[in-house]
């Protein structure tokens, strides 16, 4: 029988909360990780009427896109739907995790889902992150440089995009003085030594230290490790905002906007004005996006697709390129189907329920 913290341990090796951004309080909301699940409700939001769902069908833990609390809840009186929500949820026992801005961020997350109903191809990362990759470097006797490296690897570092186990390697000479309290594995107390040693040098994204930097000192010969570690201004380029790609063959703009209604089932499209080309390169943003617009320009994308556009930044497309508000709800509706896949590949004894509550709070009339 798989426990919450299970199938949290694993939504998190896919989605890193240290990926989440500072504002967002993803991750295990309400709930004992260590209860037994057996039935698991995907939803993008959590509701009164979702948690009746998760009753309905006898869901231990809800996982959901959206966090129900976002802010501190400074009380439990059911003044409000979070309140109702929280307190619905803890009397029936059920938990609620959500994995928000993390997925938004991660490579194969809900903007790859977008992508991917788009058909769009060439993919990358609208706006990668800075300073989340680390460099380490450590020194070891030559003769057990393959085994560290080998250790190291398997801990997650040297991945660099679709490249694995990527690492440098250099020779030298290291020396040592051990004192009478040393217990060294090569040389004698109070007898200066000197070592051939390679250096290895490697790449990790930095919420992996503790992993590396463990995995390391258990593999590494030495009572005491030579090492140094660099957090590295390089831009992540599997860790970002907003993605960009592009569609097999150009369409004129309002061809453009019935194949957007039609793949991401929409009743509404709000844009400004068409442009003197075809749309081709589509830059896109679920949530709300409007803070990657200038990032679209500056990639020459001929199309902007997000939400929650104010009236004034509409007039930041400036002509150069469209600007499309589809929805919140909208342009993150088939998140669950990530999670879904997720879990199924993982988890095949769980039954998961695909949400059927429609939680979008707008209507149109």
């Amino acid at each position: 029988m798989n426990k919450i913290k299970d199938i949290v341990q694993h939504l998190e090796r896919i989605a890193p909360l240290a990926y989440q951004e500072s504002y967002d309080n993803a991750g295990l909301i309400v709930g004992d990780a260590s209860k037994n699940v057996s039935n698991i409700l995907i939803t993008l939001d959590v509701t009164e009427e979702v948690i009746d769902e998760a009753i309905s069908k006898n869901c231990e833990l809800i996982v959901a896109h959206h966090p129900i609390i976002f802010k501190g809840l400074k009380k439990l009186t059911g003044g409000n739907y979070v309140e109702r929500t929280v307190i619905k949820a803890i009397k029936n026992d059920i938990a609620i995790y959500a994995s928000h801005t993390n997925l938004d961020n991660i490579k194969n997350g809900v903007n790859a889902k977008i992508a991917e109903k788009l058909g769009l191809k060439n993919l990358k990362i609208l706006s990668p992150k800075k300073g989340q990759l680390a460099k380490l470097s450590v020194f070891v006797p030559q003769e057990e440089s393959a085994n560290l490296k080998k250790a190291l690897h398997k801990a997650g570092a040297g991945q660099i995009g679709e490249y694995a186990d990527c690492a440098f390697e250099s020779q030298g000479t290291g020396s040592f003085l051990p004192s009478d309290k040393a217990n060294p594995s090569i040389g004698e107390k109070g007898k200066l030594e000197s070592v051939e040693e390679t250096k290895i040098e490697v790449i990790f994204p930095m919420h992996m230290k503790g992993k590396i930097l463990g995995a390391m000192k258990s593999a590494h010969p030495y009572e005491e490790v030579a090492y140094y570690l660099h957090q590295l201004e390089n831009t992540f380029d599997d860790l970002g905002s907003g993605m960009i790609g592009e569609i097999d063959s150009p369409m004129p703009a309002k061809e453009f906007f019935d194949y957007l209604k039609e793949k991401m089932d929409l009743e509404v499209i709000k844009h400004t004005a068409e442009i003197n080309r075809k749309i081709q390169k589509v830059a896109l943003c679920g949530g709300s996006g409007s803070f990657l617009i200038s990032q679209a320009k500056a990639l020459k994308a001929d199309i902007y697709i997000s939400s929650d556009i104010k009236y004034h930044e509409f007039f930041d497309a400036d002509g150069s390129l469209i600007i499309a508000d589809i929805g919140h709800y909208e342009s993150e509706r088939f998140t669950n189907e990530i999670f879904y896949a997720i879990l199924k590949e993982n988890f095949a004894n769980i039954a998961l329920h695909l949400g059927q509550t429609v939680t979008n709070p707008i209507k149109y009339y």
